[in-house]
């Protein structure tokens, strides 16, 4: 017989490892991208944060009402859909910060 928390210890494991991938990565930009940061990036990021994408959003969509109610709704849109969105869809292939690379000027 299957354990009926299963399938909530599984969405909860998963909305944690969102909330890793909505974390504000650090400001400063680094070194650009290597072959192999952008192919971790492609092959195991990626497919996870659209997975977060997807998950934040049906959380979101479910706590909709709770969040009109707290007055809260353009935080939780933030937090549950466009953090992933941003992570998975703007940040540059390879890079830990957030946003388009960049190349560093020279001085």
């Amino acid at each position: 017989m299957k354990h009926p928390c299963r399938p909530l210890g599984r969405l909860l494991l998963c909305l944690s490892l969102a909330g890793l991938l909505a974390m504000p990565a650090q400001a400063a930009r680094e070194e650009e991208p290597s072959a192999g940061a952008m192919t971790a990036d492609a092959l195991i990021a990626r497919p996870l944060g659209i997975v977060a994408t997807v998950l934040g959003t049906a959380v979101f969509v479910v706590s909709l009402p709770f969040s009109a109610a707290g007055g809260n709704v353009e935080q939780a849109a933030d937090a549950l859909v466009m953090g992933p969105v941003r992570e998975t869809f703007v940040r540059c292939l390879g890079c830990r910060s957030d946003g388009r690379y960049r190349r560093p000027r020279s001085n």
